[in-house]
């Protein structure tokens, strides 16, 4: 496992962010799950406590809360919100790493890949939070709907993109903790397939009638890096 640390999830109130709050939690990280509401953030810390029952600490914030207390913060919102939920915190993510979960996904057609202005949505965040913050992608593909299953073995790698190597392989490590297998993709600019992929995913999801395809990486070490 990673060393023990806090983790900030901003949108740890929905599924793909709830989800992955939970299996940090289970592995024995300190997380937070930030909110507008630090309401709605508490009573979801509450719910995935029950699931955990005595294993890992988890409470509930305001988003800027949570990003203060991070070490590493990491933002899980729907696309709409992605850049203004970075602003809001934007003074308390100096110096740390800010994971970008975010897929351009954008109604109704959300099968069909839409990049605004032809580039990777982190690359456009990290042009805007600047270079005191390292932004990483990853965790596009992985469906939400087992993360909640701590005994469930998701059948799907991660792509880590960033500028920084030492950023990303600090998040390959959280992907270890999260039982998921990860692979450091290069540069940030190249999480535009990652993100584009999603879309590719879902319509596989509704042509195939499954409920969480995803990506294997091939011809590379059996258990991926970290």
């Amino acid at each position: 496992m990673n060393e023990r640390t806090v983790i900030a999830v901003l949108g740890g109130t929905g599924s793909e962010g709830g989800g992955l709050a939970f299996r940090w939690a289970w592995s024995g990280h300190d997380v937070v799950i930030g909110s507008r509401s630090a309401e709605r953030a508490a009573n979801a810390a509450r719910e995935l406590g029950r699931r955990l029952g005595d294993r890992g600490r988890l409470r509930g914030a305001s988003n800027r809360e949570a990003a203060r207390d991070g070490a590493v913060v990491v933002l899980a919102v729907p696309y709409a919100a992605q850049l203004a939920t970075a602003l809001e915190v934007h003074d308390c993510l100096a110096g740390k790493v800010l994971v970008d979960v975010t897929v351009p996904l954008i109604p109704p057609r959300v099968d069909r890949v839409q990049l605004p202005g032809g580039e990777s949505a982190a690359v456009a965040l990290q042009r805007q939070l600047g270079a005191g913050v390292k932004v990483v992608s990853a965790f596009q593909n992985v469906s939400a709907t087992h993360l909640k299953d701590a005994d469930y073995s998701i059948d799907c790698d991660v792509l880590v993109c960033g500028d920084d190597a030492a950023a990303r392989e600090m998040v390959i490590g959280l992907a270890r903790d999260a039982g998921l297998r990860a692979w450091h993709a290069g540069a940030l600019a190249n999480s535009v397939a990652a993100e584009a992929l999603t879309s590719v995913l879902i319509a596989l999801n509704k042509r195939y009638k499954v409920p969480a395809s995803g990506i294997r990486m091939t011809g590379l070490p059996e258990k991926g890096e970290g």
